[in-house]
């Protein structure tokens, strides 16, 4: 099973790294995920380096795509070039998006007619492709999902996870998450 985060220059930092992480705790035979892009490397808002392990041209041979928000889906999404090479099927493959990556399934069309869910900023060009935009965290419409907050990548990692392998992998995983500030210390020694 691959699994493939969608990223691009301009991409919210932690769209991308919050499910790499989770999706890296899947202890499952076969298991991979990887990094898809259009280059050798894209760069987030905050200017860090993410290497690509793969080109989006090949998201057609794995089994979920996830993509990632930020101020670069603005460009992709009105980028033809970039949506034709775009070869995905909800009806073999889960597709899921964080926040304003929405947008770019909307612009393939994948969300017409549909109920889904973006960062708030986004709602009103996602609502030009004919979409029923909720103000949800998490939606989910047959082999799609969308996100709208950032800390949504649990629910969405989980779907994914519970529809590839099972629930309780998902719990698991999720489960696996450490309280914010356990195990740290404040103090000096």
């Amino acid at each position: 099973m691959e699994i493939a985060i969608v990223a691009f220059d301009d991409f919210t930092d932690i769209d991308v790294f919050l499910p790499w992480d989770l999706f890296n705790r899947v202890k499952h035979p076969g298991w991979k995920v990887k990094i898809y892009g259009t280059k050798e490397c894209h760069f987030s808002v905050t200017g860090l380096t993410v290497p690509i392990h793969s080109e989006i041209d090949d998201l057609n041979n794995v089994d979920a795509v996830l993509f990632a928000s930020g101020p670069g889906t603005r460009k992709l999404y009105n980028d033809e070039e970039y949506l034709k090479r775009l070869n995905l099927n909800p009806s073999a493959q889960l597709v899921g998006s964080m926040c304003s990556g929405a947008l770019i399934l909307g612009a393939l069309g994948l969300l017409n007619g549909k109920t889904a869910t973006t960062y708030p900023t986004a709602k009103k060009e996602l609502e030009q492709f004919n979409v029923n935009v909720v103000e949800e965290p998490f939606v989910v419409e047959g082999n799609i999902a969308t996100a709208a907050g950032c800390l949504a990548a649990q629910d969405l990692v989980g779907w994914f996870i519970e529809k590839l392998i099972s629930k309780n992998v998902r719990d698991a995983v999720l489960n696996s998450i450490q309280p914010v500030g356990e195990g740290l210390s404040l103090t000096n020694k």
